[in-house]
């Protein structure tokens, strides 16, 4: 039967897919089996069957099909051959050349974009994830041709890019796509408000915030439930997370901190995602400290951290003025005996590396101390004079600092305290009416 006849549900559950993997001149730092791999496990991720997938050399995109015509022709055969009605391209193409692509192959035909999309719509849980994939679907497929616009009525997951009444439909109400785009933006705004209503409380509140990135499939659930105690859904699977978790964690030192949980990155992550997810990856921009946790036993491990540190780039949390960052190398125990022991002795090497295993526990502890000499790196001894009526600022200081001397004067009160400079930029943040802060002292 043809996916275009079939229910979402249908296709979600078994449809049988080809993927076509276009290599570019600049794609070398790329392990191809495992790129075709990373397709093969996003398809998964929805169900689908992968029946094959084909890597062809790209010289020179066509503008009307990406492949030339002989690899289209070669796509054409293998998509029978393999009884696929789903022809995936790991790669972003544009909505004539996915219309030339269909006609060519006779199956329904979707992009790295598109089929990500599909994932995010399934996975989101929370009605801000909804709304923020929604609105990346919306804004992905106003300038396509679109076959039906019925999802926009339904509650369920996912948003029919895989199934659909058919062909028949090719009229986009456009009135209707930038009326919805505009509601949704909205009640966006209105999310982030809250959410930076609830920041600005945990930046009063005593305890730092750390973040956990990384690849999708790299091990951060895993590694957060090793920490946390927690029961996030932690899969051999991409894209096993989609909304942020916060949960309280101990550190050496530190009585408490928050760990959060974030989604996963990955190789040409959608523009419109990185913009959906804006509000979402807020977190880790306001975060203490980011652990970017890396598979390191994947062959493109490497490559993976470029796009890691490309997106924290984006948001505006990497660089000068952002979070200290710790690399947590997961997944030691995947490697073998002498490669585990040339990549400890490669991180031994280095003061913001931890090789662990978030599935044995093996270097936890040592991520745990890591993060706590992070965080009071740089600590700063300063005095302050408050009110003595202010006790809440006072207790603030005695929680979350070192305080190495207090004298009352009058109606004052000037407390010697040594603090991280995150802990005093929380503490100006939440009590900065109040205090006068003296130079630093050490």
């Amino acid at each position: 039967m043809s996916v275009f006849n079939r229910s979402d549900d249908d296709v979600a559950r078994g449809a049988r897919a080809l993927i076509a993997l276009p290599e570019f001149g600049g794609d070398a730092r790329r392990d191809i089996t495992a790129r075709l791999d990373e397709a093969a496990g996003l398809a998964e991720a929805i169900g689908v069957v992968v029946a094959d997938k084909l890597a062809f050399k790209v010289r020179s995109p066509k503008p009307g099909t990406l492949f030339g015509s002989g690899q289209v022709e070669q796509i054409a055969t293998a998509a029978v051959q393999a009884e696929a009605e789903l022809v995936i391209v790991d790669a972003a193409i544009t909505p004539i050349q996915q219309k030339n692509l269909e006609s060519a192959t006779k199956a329904k035909v979707i992009d790295r974009t598109g089929l990500i999309l599909e994932i995010f719509g399934e996975r989101a849980a929370t009605a801000e994830g909804r709304l923020q994939v929604e609105l990346a679907h919306l804004d992905y497929q106003a300038g396509r041709l679109v076959r039906s616009w019925t999802h926009l009525e339904r509650q369920r997951g996912g948003f029919g890019f895989l199934g659909g009444p058919g062909e028949t439909q090719i009229e986009a109400d456009r009135r209707m796509i930038r009326d919805r785009m505009a509601k949704l933006k909205r009640e966006l705004e209105q999310v982030t408000r809250t959410r930076g209503l609830h920041r600005a409380r945990r930046q009063r509140a005593p305890w730092p915030v750390i973040a956990l990135v990384g690849y999708t499939n790299a091990g951060k659930s895993t590694l957060f439930n090793r920490l946390t105690r927690a029961e996030v859904m932690a899969e051999d699977l991409l894209f096993a997370t989609l909304d942020p978790t916060m949960r309280e964690v101990a550190l050496p030192g530190i009585e408490k901190a928050i760990l959060s949980d974030t989604v996963g990155f990955i190789s040409e992550l959608p523009t419109q995602l990185v913009a959906a997810f804006r509000a979402t990856l807020e977190e880790v921009i306001s975060a203490d400290l980011i652990v970017h946790v890396r598979d390191i036993s994947h062959p493109d491990s490497d490559a993976q951290q470029a796009d890691v540190e490309k997106v924290l780039a984006e948001i505006g949390a990497a660089g000068e003025g952002g979070a200290p960052l710790v690399e947590a190398w997961n997944k030691i125990d995947a490697l073998g005996e002498e490669e585990a022991a040339a990549v400890r002795a490669e991180a031994a090497r280095r003061e913001d590396v931890v090789t662990l295993s978030a599935l044995t526990g093996e270097g936890v502890d040592e991520l745990l101390r890591c993060a706590a000499t992070k965080l009071s790196a740089g600590n700063r001894v300063l005095t302050v004079t408050l009110p003595v009526t202010a006790g809440d600022a006072i207790a603030w200081l005695h929680a979350n600092g070192e305080v190495l001397g207090q004298n009352h004067e009058g109606l004052e009160t000037a407390l010697e305290v040594r603090m991280s400079k995150a802990g005093w930029a929380r503490f100006k943040a939440g009590f900065g009416g109040l205090p006068r802060i003296a130079q630093d002292q050490a």
